[in-house]
This record gives C-alpha cells, sequence and structure tokens, in this order.
C-alpha cells in the first residue's frame, strides 16, 4: 500500500523578508494576469489560445 507524507512548516520572516515576498508574489501576479489578459484577447478573435 502506497503511503503519502505530508510535512508542514510555519516560517516566521523578517520584516525585509515580508516586503521581498510580497514584491515576488505580486510580480508573479502581474505576469499571469497580464498573459491570461492576451490569451483572453487572441481567444476572442481568432478562437486559439495562445501555446
Amino acid at each position: 500500500m502506497l503511503k503519502h507524507k505530508a510535512y508542514k512548516f510555519r516560517i516566521y520572516p523578517t520584516k525585509e523578508q515580508e516586503i521581498l515576498i510580497a514584491k515576488t508574489i505580486g510580480c508573479s501576479r502581474f505576469v499571469f494576469n497580464h498573459f491570461l489578459a492576451k490569451w483572453e484577447e487572441l481567444y476572442k478573435t481568432t478562437g486559439k489560445g495562445l501555446s
């Protein structure tokens, strides 16, 4: 029988690390939303998405 194990970790970042984490997540969200909008626009005009 296959058993899966999981570990939970909690981090306590410093203020500098919190800022860096927030910037990284914000940048990732911006890039995702940018290409999602491009995909939707292209799909509406051509019926095909980005590859």
